[in-house]
């Protein structure tokens, strides 16, 4: 078969291209952060789910962690549980007041689509509206928490939303254009904190929040993950070079920090936790492999996480009597 000399050169500066590409991102070492500022999720939704005391956990991973960073889930399901002019901002607002006691700086992620399972937490009430009413009813719900918190000192940014570019949970839509509007809105109320957009660090594309107007990148990182669909383990291949140099592009071409907003350091097995064993458990996180996530993180070069699982290293110490995770992590945070 002849093969025309342009498809050819066509050809063979795709392949120049992809191989350039491929050496940029999985070739070489990153320069680790000259030092890392450690935070954790928190969510009183999965407290619950692992049936525990949400004050209780939350005072350890201040108290006894000492965490001086912590990113606050704020579930609408739970913040407007009956109507849209009926708030409960009674967990918030203690948060937040134990954070200011202890100067613990908090991170609030706000929006329809928020950390944790379901990832959308839509109130009931809700439901039954058309996408133009729940945009609505979205608005007026982030307006009443940015306006009713903005003033307090604890408020370090805002996350809007939560990985609103991948399509992952129980979600009735996914609108860009709503996004950038939420953004727009949340910067008019407050003008003086940075916005934080979240996206899949291991496939998403990190272009996007940036180009949304965030004025932070927000990135997860996980390392081997249940695949359901697939019914197995699978582990992600990237190197933490592939990090460090993704971060240094989304700042040569938008200016923008970014961060680790989901450090995995929590199990993921098949039929949830609570349902798995703790050998089970093991197959995705483990002593072991939160020494050498952490290990991972720090060779990123990227100087902020937010650990992803605090809620959990307390079940297995508190319910479980393994304590080890949660004492490395006492451990991590006192060098």
């Amino acid at each position: 078969m002849i093969i025309h000399p342009a498809v050819k050169y066509t050809l063979v500066g795709i392949f120049v291209i992809l191989l350039i590409i491929l050496v940029y991102f999985f070739v070489g070492s990153a320069k680790p952060a000259n030092k890392i500022t450690w935070g954790v999720n928190f969510s009183v939704k999965q407290t619950d789910f692992l049936g525990l005391d949400s004050k209780e956990t939350y005072l350890a991973l201040l108290d006894e962690l000492n965490f001086k960073n912590v990113k606050i889930s704020v579930h609408w399901d739970e913040l407007q549980p009956n109507s849209l002019y009926d708030y409960n901002f009674d967990d918030i607002d203690w948060q937040i007041r134990e954070a200011e006691k202890r100067n613990v700086n908090v991170v609030l992620a706000i929006g329809m689509k928020t950390p944790r399972w379901p990832e959308c937490h839509l109130p009931q009430w809700v439901r039954n509206q058309n996408k133009s009413e729940q945009q609505e009813s979205i608005t007026r719900m982030v307006t009443a928490l940015v306006e009713r918190y903005k003033g307090l000192k604890a408020i370090t940014a805002w996350q809007v939303e939560n990985e609103p570019f991948l399509n992952f949970g129980a979600c009735p839509w996914y609108d860009k254009e709503f996004l950038k509007k939420e953004i727009k809105l949340v910067k008019d109320i407050d003008p003086s904190r940075p916005v934080i957009v979240t996206d899949s660090g291991e496939i998403g594309f990190w272009f996007e929040p940036a180009s949304a107007g965030a004025d932070i990148v927000g990135v997860t990182t996980y390392r081997r993950v249940w695949q359901d669909s697939l019914k197995f383990y699978f582990d992600y291949f990237f190197p933490p070079v592939y990090y460090q140099r993704r971060a240094e592009l989304v700042n040569l071409v938008f200016k923008k920090h970014v961060i680790g907003t989901e450090l995995q350091a929590e199990a993921w097995c098949p039929n949830s936790i609570i349902n798995a064993s703790l050998e089970e458990q093991e197959q995705t996180m483990s002593l072991e492999k939160f020494k050498d996530t952490v290990k991972f993180a720090k060779n990123t070069g990227i100087d902020t996480f937010y650990f992803w699982g605090g809620e959990w290293w307390y079940w297995l110490k508190k319910n479980h009597n393994r304590p080890e995770i949660w004492e490395e992590a006492k451990k991590l945070l006192s060098e």
